[in-house]
Protein backbone atom coordinates (compact mmCIF):
# COMPACT_ATOMS: atom_id res chain seq x y z
CA UNK A 1 0.00 0.00 0.00
CA UNK A 2 3.03 2.54 0.52
CA UNK A 3 3.00 2.88 -3.33
CA UNK A 4 -0.35 4.74 -3.13
CA UNK A 5 0.79 7.41 -1.16
CA UNK A 6 2.96 9.46 -4.19
CA UNK A 7 0.41 8.64 -6.59
CA UNK A 8 -2.15 10.73 -3.73
CA UNK A 9 0.25 13.59 -3.16
CA UNK A 10 0.36 14.05 -7.17
CA UNK A 11 -3.54 13.80 -6.91
CA UNK A 12 -4.13 16.66 -4.50
CA UNK A 13 -1.58 18.74 -6.00
CA UNK A 14 -3.63 18.39 -9.68
CA UNK A 15 -6.36 19.40 -7.65
CA UNK A 16 -5.24 22.41 -6.03
CA UNK A 17 -3.29 23.01 -9.58
CA UNK A 18 -7.08 22.99 -11.02
CA UNK A 19 -8.92 24.62 -8.54
CA UNK A 20 -6.06 27.65 -8.74
CA UNK A 21 -6.54 27.89 -12.53
CA UNK A 22 -10.10 28.06 -11.94
CA UNK A 23 -9.94 30.56 -9.75
CA UNK A 24 -7.72 32.45 -11.95
CA UNK A 25 -9.90 32.03 -14.87
CA UNK A 26 -12.63 33.42 -13.02
CA UNK A 27 -10.70 36.55 -11.86
CA UNK A 28 -9.38 37.13 -15.73
CA UNK A 29 -13.08 37.31 -16.92
CA UNK A 30 -14.46 39.58 -13.71
CA UNK A 31 -11.51 42.02 -14.71
CA UNK A 32 -9.57 41.06 -10.72
CA UNK A 33 -6.65 40.24 -12.93
CA UNK A 34 -5.78 43.24 -15.81
CA UNK A 35 -4.39 43.23 -18.83
CA UNK A 36 -0.99 44.50 -19.59
CA UNK A 37 -0.25 44.05 -15.84
CA UNK A 38 2.35 41.42 -14.30
CA UNK A 39 1.69 38.91 -11.93
CA UNK A 40 3.87 37.57 -9.84
CA UNK A 41 3.29 33.81 -8.57
CA UNK A 42 4.43 34.20 -5.08
CA UNK A 43 1.98 37.01 -4.38
CA UNK A 44 -0.76 35.37 -6.19
CA UNK A 45 -0.09 32.16 -3.72
CA UNK A 46 0.06 34.39 -0.70
CA UNK A 47 -3.31 35.84 -1.76
CA UNK A 48 -4.30 32.18 -2.61
CA UNK A 49 -2.71 30.81 0.76
CA UNK A 50 -0.85 28.01 -0.53
CA UNK A 51 2.48 27.45 -2.08
CA UNK A 52 3.90 29.19 -5.22
CA UNK A 53 3.94 25.51 -7.14
CA UNK A 54 0.43 25.18 -7.86
CA UNK A 55 0.08 29.00 -9.04
CA UNK A 56 2.77 28.49 -11.36
CA UNK A 57 1.12 25.14 -12.87
CA UNK A 58 -2.06 27.11 -13.69
CA UNK A 59 -0.46 30.01 -14.91
CA UNK A 60 1.24 27.61 -17.39
CA UNK A 61 -2.21 25.59 -18.24
CA UNK A 62 -3.39 29.59 -18.50
CA UNK A 63 -0.75 30.33 -21.12
CA UNK A 64 -1.50 27.42 -22.88
CA UNK A 65 -4.41 28.75 -23.24
CA UNK A 66 -3.18 31.74 -24.17
CA UNK A 67 -4.64 33.77 -21.91
CA UNK A 68 -1.34 34.89 -20.11
CA UNK A 69 1.98 35.37 -21.09
CA UNK A 70 5.33 34.68 -18.60
CA UNK A 71 7.65 37.36 -18.44
CA UNK A 72 11.17 36.25 -17.49
CA UNK A 73 12.19 36.39 -14.21
CA UNK A 74 8.70 38.63 -13.47
CA UNK A 75 5.84 36.24 -13.39
CA UNK A 76 2.88 36.00 -15.82
CA UNK A 77 1.00 39.06 -18.37
CA UNK A 78 -2.42 39.19 -18.48
CA UNK A 79 -2.62 39.07 -22.63
CA UNK A 80 -4.09 42.06 -24.01
CA UNK A 81 -7.05 41.41 -26.19
CA UNK A 82 -7.01 44.00 -29.33
CA UNK A 83 -10.80 45.63 -31.23
CA UNK A 84 -9.48 43.42 -33.94
CA UNK A 85 -9.01 40.60 -32.14
CA UNK A 86 -12.37 40.53 -30.59
CA UNK A 87 -13.91 40.94 -33.77
CA UNK A 88 -12.19 38.52 -35.53
CA UNK A 89 -12.83 35.81 -31.88
CA UNK A 90 -16.67 36.67 -33.19
CA UNK A 91 -16.60 36.51 -36.62
CA UNK A 92 -15.52 32.61 -36.24
CA UNK A 93 -18.03 32.16 -33.34
CA UNK A 94 -20.85 33.28 -35.68
CA UNK A 95 -19.59 31.29 -38.92
CA UNK A 96 -19.22 28.17 -36.40
CA UNK A 97 -22.39 28.82 -34.20
CA UNK A 98 -24.87 30.47 -35.82
CA UNK A 99 -25.36 27.78 -38.75
CA UNK A 100 -24.76 24.85 -36.20
CA UNK A 101 -27.96 26.51 -34.26
CA UNK A 102 -29.54 25.78 -37.55
CA UNK A 103 -28.73 22.52 -38.13
CA UNK A 104 -29.42 21.35 -34.51
CA UNK A 105 -32.90 23.58 -34.73
CA UNK A 106 -33.80 20.77 -37.39
CA UNK A 107 -32.07 17.60 -36.40
CA UNK A 108 -32.53 17.26 -32.22
CA UNK A 109 -35.59 16.37 -30.49
CA UNK A 110 -37.87 18.63 -28.35
CA UNK A 111 -36.79 16.23 -25.41
CA UNK A 112 -32.87 17.22 -26.41
CA UNK A 113 -33.65 20.38 -26.49
CA UNK A 114 -35.98 20.99 -23.43
CA UNK A 115 -33.07 19.01 -21.47
CA UNK A 116 -31.38 22.30 -21.75
CA UNK A 117 -34.00 24.51 -19.91
CA UNK A 118 -32.82 24.35 -16.25
CA UNK A 119 -28.80 25.50 -17.51
CA UNK A 120 -30.50 28.80 -19.34
CA UNK A 121 -33.00 28.99 -16.37
CA UNK A 122 -29.49 29.15 -14.05
CA UNK A 123 -27.88 31.61 -16.21
CA UNK A 124 -30.68 34.03 -16.01
CA UNK A 125 -30.96 33.17 -12.21
CA UNK A 126 -27.57 33.66 -11.92
CA UNK A 127 -27.43 36.89 -13.22
CA UNK A 128 -30.38 37.97 -11.12
CA UNK A 129 -28.52 36.80 -7.71
CA UNK A 130 -25.08 38.56 -9.12
CA UNK A 131 -23.55 35.84 -8.76
CA UNK A 132 -20.80 36.25 -11.84
CA UNK A 133 -19.27 32.72 -11.34
CA UNK A 134 -21.99 30.75 -11.54
CA UNK A 135 -23.18 32.73 -14.54
CA UNK A 136 -20.42 32.04 -16.37
CA UNK A 137 -20.40 28.18 -15.57
CA UNK A 138 -24.05 27.74 -16.62
CA UNK A 139 -23.16 30.06 -19.66
CA UNK A 140 -20.54 28.32 -21.03
CA UNK A 141 -22.33 25.07 -20.20
CA UNK A 142 -25.26 25.60 -21.88
CA UNK A 143 -23.39 27.11 -25.42
CA UNK A 144 -21.43 23.65 -25.44
CA UNK A 145 -23.99 20.99 -24.38
CA UNK A 146 -26.22 23.20 -27.12
CA UNK A 147 -23.08 22.43 -29.67
CA UNK A 148 -22.90 19.30 -29.02
CA UNK A 149 -26.21 17.85 -30.14
CA UNK A 150 -24.60 18.63 -33.31
CA UNK A 151 -22.77 15.45 -32.99
CA UNK A 152 -18.94 17.34 -33.43
CA UNK A 153 -16.97 17.00 -30.49
CA UNK A 154 -13.65 18.96 -32.32
CA UNK A 155 -16.65 21.79 -32.97
CA UNK A 156 -17.28 22.29 -29.64
CA UNK A 157 -13.70 21.82 -28.37
CA UNK A 158 -12.94 24.94 -30.54
CA UNK A 159 -15.70 26.92 -29.65
CA UNK A 160 -14.55 26.27 -25.88
CA UNK A 161 -11.10 27.29 -26.88
CA UNK A 162 -12.87 30.87 -28.70
CA UNK A 163 -14.65 31.20 -25.40
CA UNK A 164 -11.76 31.11 -23.36
CA UNK A 165 -9.72 33.37 -25.43
CA UNK A 166 -13.04 35.84 -25.99
CA UNK A 167 -13.18 36.04 -22.12
CA UNK A 168 -15.64 38.85 -21.01
CA UNK A 169 -13.80 41.95 -19.70
CA UNK A 170 -15.15 43.56 -16.71
CA UNK A 171 -17.83 41.60 -15.92
CA UNK A 172 -18.53 43.14 -12.29
CA UNK A 173 -19.00 46.58 -13.74
CA UNK A 174 -21.37 45.47 -16.88
CA UNK A 175 -22.99 43.49 -13.62
CA UNK A 176 -23.29 46.85 -11.94
CA UNK A 177 -24.97 48.11 -15.10
CA UNK A 178 -27.27 45.86 -15.20
CA UNK A 179 -26.57 44.39 -18.62
CA UNK A 180 -26.16 41.23 -17.87
CA UNK A 181 -29.88 40.35 -17.16
CA UNK A 182 -30.85 40.83 -20.49
CA UNK A 183 -27.79 38.86 -21.92
CA UNK A 184 -28.88 35.94 -19.97
CA UNK A 185 -32.63 36.48 -20.84
CA UNK A 186 -31.78 35.44 -24.74
CA UNK A 187 -30.84 31.98 -23.59
CA UNK A 188 -34.44 31.46 -22.65
CA UNK A 189 -35.54 32.92 -26.06
CA UNK A 190 -32.92 31.14 -27.99
CA UNK A 191 -34.25 27.78 -27.07
CA UNK A 192 -37.85 28.67 -27.33
CA UNK A 193 -36.97 29.06 -30.90
CA UNK A 194 -35.30 26.29 -31.47
CA UNK A 195 -37.93 24.26 -29.51
CA UNK A 196 -40.63 25.76 -31.85
CA UNK A 197 -38.61 24.41 -34.60
CA UNK A 198 -37.69 27.91 -36.31
CA UNK A 199 -34.59 27.73 -37.67
CA UNK A 200 -33.92 30.39 -39.28
CA UNK A 201 -35.57 32.40 -36.38
CA UNK A 202 -33.02 30.60 -34.13
CA UNK A 203 -30.07 31.29 -36.33
CA UNK A 204 -31.05 35.24 -36.26
CA UNK A 205 -31.28 35.03 -32.44
CA UNK A 206 -27.70 33.40 -32.06
CA UNK A 207 -26.49 35.94 -34.44
CA UNK A 208 -27.63 39.00 -32.02
CA UNK A 209 -26.73 37.19 -28.73
CA UNK A 210 -23.02 37.12 -30.55
CA UNK A 211 -23.45 40.63 -31.39
CA UNK A 212 -24.36 41.60 -28.00
CA UNK A 213 -21.89 39.96 -26.17
CA UNK A 214 -19.19 41.79 -28.85
CA UNK A 215 -20.36 45.05 -27.37
CA UNK A 216 -20.21 43.73 -23.91
CA UNK A 217 -16.78 43.18 -24.36
CA UNK A 218 -15.90 46.49 -25.80
CA UNK A 219 -17.57 48.33 -22.67
CA UNK A 220 -15.69 45.56 -20.13
CA UNK A 221 -13.02 46.34 -21.97
CA UNK A 222 -13.39 50.00 -21.31
CA UNK A 223 -13.96 49.41 -18.07
CA UNK A 224 -10.50 47.44 -17.26
CA UNK A 225 -8.67 50.94 -17.56
CA UNK A 226 -9.40 51.59 -14.17
CA UNK A 227 -7.03 52.42 -12.17
CA UNK A 228 -7.75 51.65 -8.97
CA UNK A 229 -6.28 48.05 -7.66
CA UNK A 230 -7.80 44.28 -8.13
CA UNK A 231 -10.38 43.18 -6.25
CA UNK A 232 -8.48 40.53 -4.61
CA UNK A 233 -5.79 39.50 -6.54
CA UNK A 234 -2.87 41.88 -5.66
CA UNK A 235 0.35 42.45 -7.71
CA UNK A 236 2.81 42.25 -4.92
Amino acid sequence: MADLKPRTLISVQERLRDQVAHALRAALISGELRPGVVYSAPALAADFGVSATPVREAMLDLAREGLVEAVRNKGFRVTELSERDLDEYTEIRALIEVPTVGRVTRTATAEQLEALRPQAEAIVAAARKHDLIGYLEADRQFHLDLLGLAGNARLVETVGDLRKRSRLYGLTRLDQRGELASSAEEHLELLDLMISGDAEAAEECMARHLGHIRSLWAAGAEAVEDPRPALRLGTR
